[in-house]
């Protein structure tokens, strides 16, 4: 079952005072993204954030932490339960602080061979 829009609108709309957060589709499902940095995976409407100490901590203190791959094959993540999600400031919080934790992203490689950048 694939991710319905109406969830990815929640989730962003919940994540407006965090930021620049968006989300991009890929096949069927979406990763977010906090500044250009991906944090998180939404898939069949669950809401899966990448495993980092203090994005762990603060699910410890509001519950037990549940973790879980997002889809066949991937590393467990943390799973957000959905009653949770109404948690505005502590959400935003959150992946604010997954954010922080996690490396910038890598700069993309070009793909044009440097003799067709026009050198001889």
């Amino acid at each position: 079952m694939a991710t319905r829009q109406s969830t990815i609108d929640f989730l962003l709309d919940q994540l407006s005072d965090a930021g620049v957060v968006s989300a991009r589709k890929m096949f069927g499902e979406y990763c977010l993204y906090h500044a250009g940095k991906p944090f998180g995976l939404v898939c069949d409407d669950q809401l899966y954030l990448k495993n980092t100490p203090t994005s762990r901590s603060l699910i410890e203190a509001s519950g037990p932490v549940v973790e879980a791959p997002p889809y066949p094959g991937a590393r467990p993540h943390l799973l957000i339960s959905a009653d949770l999600w109404d948690e505005r400031s502590w959400l935003c919080t959150l992946v604010q602080a997954t954010a922080r934790d996690l490396p910038a992203p890598k700069p993309k490689v070009s793909k044009v061979p440097k003799a067709a950048k026009g050198t001889k």
